[in-house]
């Protein structure tokens, strides 16, 4: 009975300061394009706009979906959005408290991993993001599967493919190097193992699920052609270049990820010593356990060395730590104090580390050079970001001066009644304007990453795509702002279908005129 109240009390303290700390550092700073991706989209949602309908997307779907459920109950403001993350870190945190006790770890060395994960999960960007909800429900489909296997519980099996799923419609990737993986390992587990019970389980929870699915695209009147092509066959051509131009570095490779190979590297020596010494190692739960997070840290590790983004997996440090742990003490080289102490003590370290460079220093939206004193009140802008500090890398010494443009904007598309597109990365306006702004896509960065240039096989998709966004809409009036320039605008229609005109330096308005690119 005590250890139960012990666990609960833990537990609570566990949630809330999950919840809390990715609640401050989700409003301390932001980096625009990144920090309000699912802003705008999470709110087109409630006015009936839709990805791959309205809009041109390559990740992050389920992302705005459950975004728009936050709005819905908490309202269309700033805290609403950082709580969607804040609640995920908090879940997480918890999970991994709950799977570490179940492989009866200490409870207060189960506490301290999972504090130290919740420190190291989604604080690193505060708010939602497709590659933290990729990996963490990734993660969550690792927890499920390893339960599965350990308590050979339907509800495990039934639940892990969901999770998949789900990270899959968060991002493609690091989820199909999960997924992957997992075939991998589970092909193993059955010729190993020869347990077929949890493949019913599984199958049906697929199917369901997969039939759900189908079914919602219908009600929502996405096309199935429409998301094989923005979310299936486009993205292949960006990953097929990205794998043609990476080059292996010591320090990117190596020294980057140091303490998640430290963390991992008990665990393994003692996995690979116990293939060698016991004869039936590898139908042994514990061999799955192993080959499960060493695959996850895996897909993980290569899926950064990939990505263009931020290292943001430094998470994998306490799990890896636990597990190194847990599998010390269930050896029989009796762990002692010492080297429980070691773990902690290396633990606690990379946390500290890793803290002040990604949540204090903000290092995940490129705000690690940025003086926080010069910070402004984003309700400035508009009620709905009360709370929020706001400081970008590009105006780091001027906050003050882009609030003021920003307002300059947004009173002058309040002010103008015609149906409009507004191309920028301030995904905020059509949000606090409260009316459609039609944007053809999420983001802006002009590399080919989120919507086909001109050399790509889907160009002439994308440009179809604009145009009839354009027409079904009646836009009279395209609205760029910067670093959106005039010449991604004539990239797709003819430049002689638009009167240009400059309103600020950094914002231009594109007048719709008779043409044969638009109503032809």
């Amino acid at each position: 009975m005590l250890q139960f109240s012990k666990n609960k009390i833990l537990t609570l303290e566990l949630f809330l300061f999950s919840l809390l700390i990715n609640q401050y550092y989700g409003n301390k700073g932001i980096f625009p394009v990144d920090s309000f991706a699912h802003f705008d989209t999470g709110y087109r949602i409630l006015l009936g706009e839709y990805p791959f309908k309205d809009y041109w997307i390559v990740s992050g779907p389920f992302v705005d979906y459950l975004q728009s459920i936050f709005f819905y109950l908490f309202g269309v403001n700033w805290q609403s959005y950082v709580f969607h993350a804040s609640l995920l870190n908090a879940i997480l945190s918890v999970a991994t408290f709950f799977v570490l006790i179940n492989f009866k770890l200490n409870i207060y060395y189960s506490f301290a991993y999972a504090f130290f994960f919740s420190v190291l999960a989604y604080p690193t960007s505060g708010t939602p993001f497709v590659d933290h909800h990729s990996a963490f429900l990734s993660l969550l489909g690792i927890y499920s599967l390893i339960l599965g296997i350990k308590k050979e519980e339907i509800k495990y099996w039934s639940m892990t493919p969901i999770f998949f799923i789900l990270a899959f419609l968060s991002k493609q990737v690091p989820s199909s190097y999960v997924i992957l993986s997992i075939i991998f390992i589970l092909l193993i587990f059955l010729i190993f193992k020869k347990k077929f019970y949890w493949i019913k389980y599984s199958l049906i929870s697929t199917f369901l699920f997969t039939v759900f699915l189908f079914i919602f695209g219908k009600i929502q009147s996405i096309e199935l052609n429409s998301f094989l092509e923005q979310y299936i066959y486009y993205p292949q051509t960006i990953a097929s270049e990205r794998f043609t131009n990476f080059s292996f570095t010591f320090a990117g490779v190596i020294d980057h990820f140091k303490f998640i190979y430290v963390a991992i590297l008990p665990l393994f020596l003692i996995n690979l010593r116990k293939i060698f010494i016991e004869k039936n190692y590898l139908s042994s739960n514990n061999f799955y356990y192993f080959l499960i997070l060493f695959l996850f840290t895996f897909s993980l590790v290569f899926h950064q060395l990939l990505t263009r983004n931020q290292t943001f997996i430094f998470f994998l440090i306490p799990i890896l730590f636990a597990f190194s742990h847990i599998y010390f003490t269930s050896s029989s080289l009796n762990i002692n104090k010492f080297i429980s102490l070691i773990f902690i003590s290396i633990c606690l370290f990379a946390t500290i580390k890793y803290h002040i460079r990604f949540n204090e220093n903000r290092k995940f939206h490129e705000l690690n050079y940025v003086d926080f004193n010069f910070f402004e009140s984003a309700k400035k802008i508009d009620t709905k970001f009360y709370g929020l500090k706001w400081i970008t890398p590009e105006y780091k010494n001027d906050s003050n001066k882009e609030i003021e443009m920003i307002n300059e904007i947004k009173l002058h598309l309040s002010n103008d009644k015609n149906n409009k597109m507004l191309m920028t990365n301030y995904s905020f306006f059509s949000s606090i304007l409260e009316e459609k702004l039609h944007s053809p896509s999420r983001w802006y960065i002009f590399d080919g990453t989120d919507y086909p240039l001109e050399g790509n096989q889907y160009f002439q998709s994308y440009k179809k795509f604009l145009i009839k966004i354009i027409k079904n809409n009646d836009i009279n009036v395209i609205y760029t702002i910067d670093p959106v320039e005039s010449s991604l605008v004539y990239k797709y229609i003819d430049k002689n279908c638009f009167t240009e005109s400059e309103i600020s330096s950094i914002f231009k308005k594109f007048k719709i005129k008779e043409c044969s690119d638009i109503n032809g």
